[in-house]
């Protein structure tokens, strides 16, 4: 499924599923810590508790929680994603409820969920109609997760070297330069019918190698899921690696990890 936003990379469409086998390999890479802070650490997450993922990929995170024996359903607009992860799910012998749906409307029965999260994908969403469903299908007291991870490029030579490149080939991508920043409210927290839990942020070293780096940066929206020639994103790949060559074959990159946890009014 194509998307397009007039304020991410241009107004230009990109596609999740061009990239959905990279994306299953490679974008695995959060910390212990990620799930233990943002889920057990509040009780969140365990066995006798409802939980939907929206935005969920190819189920990253339910597949990561469901050894916490909550029941799990995930949703996203993009059917390939989908695909992955309910081929991913049962071969691990997970039962998870893997649909296509969006945030905005997931055809799910109201107040049937004591969790739910979105993880890298909140800002893709239509805000007000998007919290309008969630509202809908927590329970009373209900908890609403908006997770993200991000790689720090002025803190590291490699991931500035990895942004430099796909900036070449997609000059317009908007997902780069990100920096460190201080655990801040939105505003619009104030106005929505939930309340303020926590908000938090933390740094983490992720480790790689240069081939699953390489993966992770090539299943980025600037690259992988772009509209870009499979020439051009067989390019960037070669000359990625040429430049990962100059560094070890093992590093890490630092991330910084953001939680705000919001619970139903």
């Amino acid at each position: 499924m194509k998307m397009q936003f007039s304020g991410v990379d241009g107004g230009k469409a990109f596609n999740w599923g061009e990239t959905s086998a990279e994306y299953a390999q490679y974008r695995d890479i959060y910390p212990d810590s990620f799930y233990e802070r943002a889920f057990l650490t509040e009780g969140l997450g365990l066995a006798g508790q409802d939980c939907l993922d929206l935005g969920t990929g190819t189920g990253v995170l339910p597949r990561a929680m469901y050894v916490h024996g909550a029941n799990w359903v995930g949703a996203d607009v993009t059917e390939k994603q989908i695909v992955y992860a309910k081929c991913l799910a049962t071969a691990q012998n997970m039962q998870i409820d893997f649909r296509v749906a969006s945030a905005e409307h997931t055809d799910l029965p109201s107040e049937s969920f004591d969790v739910i999260s979105a993880c890298q994908c909140f800002g893709y969403f239509d805000r007000e109609k998007a919290l309008a469903e969630i509202h809908r299908l927590l329970k009373p007291n209900g908890r609403f997760l908006i997770l993200y991870m991000a790689w720090l490029p002025l803190e590291s030579e490699i991931a500035a070297a990895s942004e430099n490149l796909v900036k070449a080939f997609n000059p317009d991508w908007s997902g780069c330069d990100y920096r460190r920043k201080a655990a801040e409210i939105p505003d619009w927290v104030n106005d929505s019918p939930f309340v303020l839990v926590r908000c938090v942020e933390y740094t983490e070293e992720i480790p790689f190698t240069r081939e699953s780096w390489d993966g992770r940066m090539y299943a980025c929206r600037g690259i992988g899921a772009a509209a870009l020639s499979a020439e051009e994103k067989a390019k960037f790949r070669k000359r990625h690696m040429e430049i990962l060559s100059e560094f070890p074959n093992q590093f890490t990159i630092p991330h910084q990890i953001c939680i705000l946890d919001l619970q139903k009014k």
